[in-house]
């Protein structure tokens, strides 16, 4: 299978940046996408919304859903999959991209800060792969892919913000605990992570303009992520993919094309050695 035409990709966190990427990157195959995210209305700080994401969809040659979710709460995913299953008939495919971050030291990361973490990184990307799995059990090439680190175990990964690698890497515990659970069910369970530090919003706000300048575009990841959700679900889970060494190993070159910033040597990503 080399298209996602038909199918049903259910995105969290897809009004903007990667989320987004990898919406229209379905879309360019014709597929249903649902816009699962929080911002309806238009952020001070941040770009994009659930709706302007649909037109972006929509325009791409995709149909979208949008829809106001917070993904910490339960009512309001198992709201979501009923009007996505009413819209679409199913689910195909779940992408958990939502992510919160604070790369912040143990003693300047208030409470608030550390729960918004794990509410959205770990019982999110839980509470949303739960209320998906039904549909995904029904369906022909069932994916989960989560935008999560490989588990890497390094003091160095932890000690300048352990509550930000310990809610990431609950991410990762996800994938990897239910892709044994379900391997003889057939639904795959995929981690991805970029090698480079993409241009989104986050790091903006984090990096500002030298950080954005020194990383790679979003649609390195939706490529990657394509890639991924292509394949047999039963013979491909489990696996924590780097976009880098994934797309190199179906014969992608030249990466020039993915910089921000063309002639720069992008900035090497979190959790990679």
């Amino acid at each position: 299978m080399s298209t996602l035409k038909g199918k049903t990709l259910f995105i969290t966190g897809a009004s903007r940046g990667i989320g987004l990427a990898i919406a229209k990157r379905a879309a360019q195959d014709g597929a249903n996408v649902v816009i699962a995210a929080k911002t309806a209305e238009p952020h001070p700080k941040l770009p994009g919304t659930i709706y302007s994401a649909a037109e972006e969809i929509e325009k791409a040659g995709g149909k979208a859903l949008p829809l106001m979710v917070d993904i910490r709460f339960e009512d309001q995913l198992h709201a979501a999959v009923k009007q996505t299953v009413e819209r679409f008939g199913g689910i195909d495919i779940l992408v958990n991209n939502a992510s919160a971050i604070s790369l912040t030291g143990t003693l300047e990361t208030p409470m608030k800060k550390f729960d918004l973490m794990f509410g959205v990184n770990v019982r999110g990307t839980y509470a949303t792969t739960q209320a998906c799995l039904p549909e995904l059990l029904k369906a022909k090439n069932p994916h989960v892919l989560t935008l999560s680190p490989p588990l890497n175990m390094k003091p160095k990964w932890f000690e300048n913000h352990v509550a930000y690698t310990m809610a990431k890497y609950g991410m990762s515990m996800c994938v990897l605990g239910m892709a044994e659970e379900f391997r003889d069910k057939g639904v795959a369970f995929n981690a991805l992570w970029p090698r480079t530090v993409i241009a989104t919003a986050a790091i903006n706000m984090i990096g500002g303009q030298d950080m954005m300048e020194a990383s790679r575009t979003p649609e390195i990841m939706a490529d990657a992520a394509h890639v991924i959700l292509t394949r047999d679900s039963r013979s491909s889970t489990g696996n924590f993919f780097i976009d880098e060494d994934l797309l190199r190993e179906t014969g992608v070159k030249d990466f020039s094309k993915y910089l921000v910033k063309p002639g720069t040597e992008p900035m090497q990503d979190f959790f990679l050695d």
